[in-house]
């Protein structure tokens, strides 16, 4: 069991920037991934970016430039940090924590854990 708490979001005036935090706990030995989705208002949750433990990253293309994800092992925290920040990053941000095993064929989810949300929003 991982139990995942974020925190950081709020309003933001476009251009500005904002970091969210996601505090893991319980069985995270067992995680080897780490991510951040999100959710606006009539649309699907997209990955937004996440991180493995080797600290290889991987963002959105929407993100890219402006979005960095990060981790503090000490504080057992994954980061995500945004600047730049448009209206269209409104959404509901979800931390995502996994135990995933890879192939060049594929990838089978063999956990998968959630925080609750945090609401994120840009105004003009």
């Amino acid at each position: 069991q991982v139990q995942l708490v974020e925190s950081g979001g709020g309003l933001v005036q476009a251009g500005g920037s904002l970091r969210l935090s996601c505090a893991a706990s319980g069985n995270i030995f067992s995680i080897n991934v780490m991510a951040w989705y999100r959710q606006a208002p009539g649309k699907q949750r997209e990955l937004v970016a996440d991180i493995t433990n080797g600290g290889g990253t991987n963002y959105a293309d929407s993100v890219k430039g402006r979005f960095t994800i990060s981790r503090d092992n000490a504080k057992n925290t994954v980061y995500l940090q945004m600047n730049s920040l448009k209206v269209d990053d409104t959404a509901v941000y979800y931390c995502n924590a996994r135990r995933q095993y890879s192939t060049i064929e594929h990838t089978r989810i063999l956990n998968d854990y959630w925080g609750q949300g945090t609401q994120v929003t840009v105004s003009s």
